[in-house]
């Protein structure tokens, strides 16, 4: 399993992680996917105290990464970056496994039958 969270994303999530008032070294970040969005799939960054039991965890330099079984062949490859302009900022996703993109870089398709059916953009 390789993700890959560029310095920038890194910093960005570990600097929210500590600000948390209940903050202990066991937490981490979940990166999930979820059905929804305009393409099928959706990416999902929240908050973890601690992985689930079947979760894959991935270091990335001080912040840990917990990753569901259903969400990890989805993830493999994936390179998480912040990006901080005058026209966007929040994170981007490049993700190998995704076969189309939304606009707004938040949902996508991948290869094969799995892909749930997508909502119009709002």
């Amino acid at each position: 399993m390789t993700v890959t969270l560029t310095e920038l994303a890194e910093l960005r999530l570990r600097t929210f992680l500590r600000s948390t008032p209940d903050y202990t070294p066991e937490r981490g970040v979940r990166l999930a996917v979820k059905d929804g969005g305009c393409n099928g799939y959706e990416y999902d960054i929240k908050i973890a105290n601690a992985p689930q039991p079947d979760d894959e965890i991935v270091e990335s330099g001080s912040l840990r990464v917990f990753i569901d079984p259903k969400s990890a062949p989805l993830l493999n490859g994936i390179v998480v970056d912040y990006i901080d302009s005058l026209l966007e900022s929040g994170f981007k996703f490049t993700n190998p496994n995704a076969t189309d993109t939304c606009g707004c870089g938040k949902s996508f398709q991948a290869a094969g039958d799995c892909t749930p059916s997508g909502v119009p953009c709002t």
